[in-house]
């Protein structure tokens, strides 16, 4: 588990605990100015409709969320579902006529309505207690849909930190990348290559005072300087090595003086002509599903890391994501999710409780409505080359080696996830993912009748302990209401539990990191879960969490395992103490 780097002292009174928001908040702000704008240009809608998502995510959710620590705003793994419903609609990046301009503004207002009816079915999630939703998928297929949108944002941005056009689908813009560099615009490209260089060399600083200052910020110190000075505001051309190159104002970011005159309206005509309507419910799916998942697995992550230990309520947090989506949507802006890498920074930095969060929004609100001069300065190629670091950051090749080592079989689902988004969208991708995980617990020895309604028995042991015993197989897609016996005889009651696997055929890489983190929730609220009758099975790698199948060969044992050997056969055979549960 990773944990945050302080912890809330005692002593912390309220007017405390206010300022420590207030200066997360502040640098969050410094951090998310820029992203939110760039993820908005990446997505094919104004740069001002990302500020607008965070202020709102901001000034709503805390309300409504019992969240504490999670920053909601865009993501930039929702750029690829909302370009994509944009150019559906008739979107271009390049528009070079007033009819473009005119079908771009139409796009997007159609994009706004699909976002506001997705908004609706997430609050309809939400009461329908859909929290479990981010259980449900297979690990190693979320992990390759994250991987694979990096690598899009990656084709998608690193043309656009050339000063190149983008148009065209992922695979075509990866053949076409060697062609960027050798025809790219050299003032351009040399902003966003040393914005890069600066984002990829940040993190090896030491020093304590400048790793403080967010690395988005260095960026912008530097390329806003060398913006001005190849005057970027002006429309010319220049001439380098023999070639010719064109400078314009397009090459910098666009927001409003006004706010009251960014905001656009849903077309909710999209739902109504028949020319549509099947892309406008292929967008709603999307927008609602992915965007919930996402949400949800951040919300959880970030849980992870609260020193005071509070729990979201996943539900109550759907149900405020979705209603301020639904705000957002009808003023024009993007969709939003609980983003992990700005709540992460607010811990980092000190925040305290969700007020953090609405500061943060505060000063983006200040920010556009009193210096949107300043923000016209800030160049796009900069903008883009902190998208190509996010999504390098999503499909790192450490990701490829550390689904590896937990299984050569989760590296199959991995990258057969992450090809099949490439080669078709976002929603084929992921439920091609489960399909190939699906296909191997098939080959190895599911029964088909125990994958969604899995046999399980409860015991009571002692007045301490109880005993569950799933049968069959233990996978991702019956592991909800293995989950829901555990919780309701373990922490609901307060009690132990022991979990005896020996009587399934299989226990798949999702339920063994599962069972590790509620491992990790029972320890927190001082009671056990111990995981048993794995002695006959074969571990598919020395990770811990690992896939097991049952056979006659000695299992790989994995160091976190060990502690859980149960010393007789038959767990029935002995009650357990607590004490002898946690020791285990």
């Amino acid at each position: 588990m990773v944990e945050s780097k302080g912890s809330a002292p005692a002593t912390m009174n309220t007017a405390e605990r206010l300022r420590a928001d207030a200066v997360a908040g502040f640098l969050v702000f410094l951090i998310a100015l820029p992203l939110c704008l760039a993820i908005a240009k990446a997505s094919g809608f104004p740069e001002i409709a990302g500020v607008f998502t965070a202020i709102v995510g901001a000034l709503v959710t805390p309300w409504l969320s019992d969240s504490q620590l999670t920053v909601k705003g865009p993501a930039a793994g929702l750029i690829v579902i909302v370009l994509g419903a944009v150019t559906d609609f008739g979107f271009t990046a390049t528009p070079e006529t007033a009819s473009d301009v005119a079908q771009n503004l139409a796009a997007y207002k159609m994009a706004l309505a699909v976002g506001a009816v997705a908004a609706v079915v997430q609050i309809g999630f939400g009461f329908l207690r859909a929290g479990v939703l981010g259980d449900f998928f297979p690990a190693s297929a979320v992990h390759g849909l994250l991987a694979a949108i990096g690598i899009i944002i990656i084709s998608k941005q690193v043309p656009v930190a050339l000063g190149e056009g983008n148009k065209g689908e992922p695979l075509e813009l990866l053949r076409e990348l060697p062609d960027k560099f050798i025809h790219m615009n050299p003032e351009i490209a040399a902003i966003g290559l040393v914005s890069l260089l600066i984002l990829f060399l940040y993190p090896l600083i030491k020093n304590p005072f400048l790793r403080k200052i967010p690395a988005q910020l260095i960026v912008l110190f530097v390329a806003v300087p060398m913006a001005l000075y190849f005057d970027l505001a002006h429309r010319h051309d220049y001439t380098f090595l023999g070639h010719h190159y064109t400078i314009d104002p397009s090459l910098l970011v666009n927001v409003p003086s006004s706010l009251a005159s960014a905001i656009s309206f849903p077309d909710f005509s999209v739902f109504t002509d028949s020319d549509t309507v099947g892309k406008a419910i292929k967008w709603v799916a999307m927008f609602a599903l992915i965007g919930s998942l996402e949400s949800l697995l951040s919300a959880k992550a970030i849980d992870l890391l609260d020193h005071e230990r509070r729990k979201t309520n996943l539900n109550r947090d759907l149900l405020a994501v979705g209603a301020a989506n639904l705000i957002s949507s009808c003023i024009g802006g993007l969709p939003m999710i609980s983003e992990i890498v700005r709540s992460r920074a607010s811990i980092d930095n000190g925040a305290k409780s969700k007020f953090a969060n609405m500061f943060h929004g505060v000063f983006l609100l200040l920010a556009v409505a009193l210096a949107p001069f300043a923000i016209r300065m800030i160049p796009l190629a900069a903008l883009a080359a902190m998208l190509v670091y996010t999504g390098f950051r999503l499909a790192h090749p450490r990701e490829f080696l550390h689904v590896y080592k937990i299984g050569r079989e989760q590296l199959v689902v991995f990258v057969g996830t992450i090809l099949a988004v490439l080669a078709t969208d976002l929603l084929i991708g992921i439920f091609v993912g489960i399909g190939i995980d699906l296909l191997i617990q098939f080959i190895n020895g599911v029964p088909l009748g125990s994958l969604l309604l899995p046999k399980t028995e409860v015991v009571q042991l002692d007045e301490r302990t109880w005993l569950v015993t799933p049968r069959d197989s233990a996978v991702f897609t019956n592991w909800i209401p293995i989950r829901r016996k555990i919780e309701q005889h373990g922490l609901a009651q307060n009690m132990n539990v022991v979990v005896d696997l020996s009587q399934t055929q299989i226990v798949d890489h999702s339920v063994m990191e599962k069972l590790h983190q509620l491992e990790r929730e029972f320890a927190e609220k001082g009671i056990a879960l111990a995981i048993v009758g794995l002695d006959d099975h074969v571990s598919l790698s020395h990770h811990p969490a690992a896939a097991r199948l049952k056979g006659i060969a000695r299992p790989v044992e994995s160091d976190v395992e060990s502690t859980h050997r149960h010393e007789d056969a038959d767990p029935r055979s002995k009650p357990a103490s607590p004490l002898e549960l946690a020791g285990r």
